[in-house]
């Protein structure tokens, strides 16, 4: 067994300290705040005693052609941003987490996995970083790739302890952490659950979409656009509030229309729109509205997935900006996968990831609100404002990781982008739209605020 001893919280904080392979693969689902399925993890530790640091969640690459590109990617990542945090990493954890395959045991799949555990280990070597243990927890046992002791750390591997009995369970209890499930639950739960009839869904989608077209090329319908877009979510946000939050999911799904979701969903691909509403981020009107950009999220059907960029960087954003941030990283990769050019999504999934206060961007948030919403008091028109470009702002300068669960290619065929100023692209095929608002130029004013996004477009194998 590795004798590495880990701390879990800075020095002027309570300490957890876990000694060997088995505690840290309990601690793993407390330090991410859910149990990772599909998932390559990396942990920095920083100092004598191994204090966590900053980490990473990808999905492992299906193809294990990807995995050399994959590894090298994720050592970078990690290693840079805590650079940019002022603290160059010590040492690194790797955690490769897979459930078997039918007729596979545990054992196999570490096996399967050693490659990429293999190659994890010579990327950090080769940023002159130690990995000072790499694990794969699979069918509730963990091996050890590091301990070639078979007395500690049997071929077999060893029982994960009981849920609860951990040092670092007892610890997370009496601090009031709690681990919210399985990764594959907190996804499933942000996307459309499986319906006998999904035609009359897809109609109102496909009429909201229909509506929206005019508005692209036409300023005066784009800013009614925009202000009957908020208008209604703010609607919908009083009805839900109004509503037993504990009702779950279901019960908030049957408060909103197929086409009221639909039109608040067309609506948020104008950016200007969606910026006012990521203001409401904050107390109760941030708690409801996060209700909200789940249901529209779970609404977002073929062919429509790829609208479900907007509602679900709005769900990460109000979910990073009220605390949760586990939730955050889990909606910002979803929507990284729904449309992995996603401007705002980079941004905060990428400031999600190293770490930043949303205190700097909350702030310029309520800075925008006298000047910039949409919604007039009474109900008056409202004269479409000028659009900053934030292109400058958001020129790119460091890695991003995405935190969905599983590799996915990008969309094969080819996205329609908003015309520029002075022309006009031929209207999309059935079924999609442009984003009025979207693309080059720029994205919410206050990404100067969150850091800036990756200066490589690349953010991991097959993510886009």
């Amino acid at each position: 067994m590795n004798q590495h001893h880990a701390t879990t919280g800075p020095s002027d904080q309570q300490q957890i300290t876990l000694r060997g392979p088995a505690e840290l693969a309990d601690a793993l689902p407390f330090v991410l705040g859910f149990h990772p399925t599909d998932s390559v993890v990396l942990v920095a530790l920083h100092g004598e005693r191994g204090r966590f640091g900053g980490r990473l969640r990808l999905g492992i690459p299906s193809s294990p052609g990807e995995w050399p590109a994959t590894a090298d990617h994720l050592a970078e990542c990690l290693v840079e941003g805590c650079e940019r945090r002022g603290e160059r990493p010590d040492g690194i954890l790797v955690f490769l987490c897979q459930d078997p395959a039918p007729g596979e045991s545990g054992r196999r799949v570490m096996e399967r996995l050693r490659p990429l555990a293999q190659r994890l280990r010579t990327a950090c070597g080769a940023l002159d970083v130690p990995v000072y243990e790499a694990l794969c927890i699979s069918d509730g046992r963990h091996f050890s790739y590091c301990c070639p002791d078979t007395r500690c750390c049997p071929p077999e591997g060893i029982p994960l302890a009981l849920p609860g009995t951990s040092v670092m369970a007892a610890a997370a209890a009496y601090a009031g952490i709690r681990v919210r499930g399985t990764l594959r639950d907190m996804e499933t739960a942000l996307q459309p659950p499986a319906r006998t009839d999904e035609s009359a869904l897809r109609q109102a989608l496909d009429a909201a979409s229909a509506a929206l077209l005019p508005c692209i090329i036409d300023a005066p319908a784009l800013a009614r656009m925009r202000e009957e877009t908020l208008r209604l979510a703010r609607e919908l946000m009083r009805r839900l509030e109004r509503a037993d939050a504990r009702g779950g999911d279901a019960a908030d799904d049957a408060l909103v229309t197929d086409r009221e979701a639909a039109e608040v969903i067309m609506g948020l691909q104008d950016r200007d729109a969606r910026d006012q509403a990521a203001e409401w981020m904050e107390g109760v009107e941030g708690t409801t509205a996060l209700r909200l950009w789940r249901v529209l999220a779970r609404r977002c059907i073929p062919p429509y997935t790829e609208h479900a960029a907007a509602p679900l960087t709005l769900a990460g954003w109000t979910a990073w900006s009220t605390g949760d941030e586990p939730a955050a990283r889990v909606a910002l990769g979803l929507a990284l996968n729904a449309d992995p050019d996603y401007r705002f999504a980079q941004l905060l999934h990428q400031a999600c990831n190293e770490g930043l206060d949303p205190e700097s961007l909350r702030a310029c948030l309520r800075g925008e609100r006298p000047a910039g919403n949409l919604v007039p008091p009474q109900g008056g028109a409202v004269e479409p404002g000028p659009v900053q470009d934030a292109e400058a702002a958001a020129e790119p300068t460091g890695p991003a990781v995405s935190t969905a669960s599983a590799p996915s290619t990008a969309p094969a065929r080819r996205r329609v982008r908003q015309a520029r100023a002075g022309a006009v692209r031929r209207p999309p095929a059935a079924g999609r739209t442009t984003r009025p608002g979207r693309g080059r130029r720029g994205d919410i004013r206050a990404v100067r605020a969150v850091g800036n996004p990756p200066r490589r477009g690349r953010r991991g194998p097959g993510k886009g």
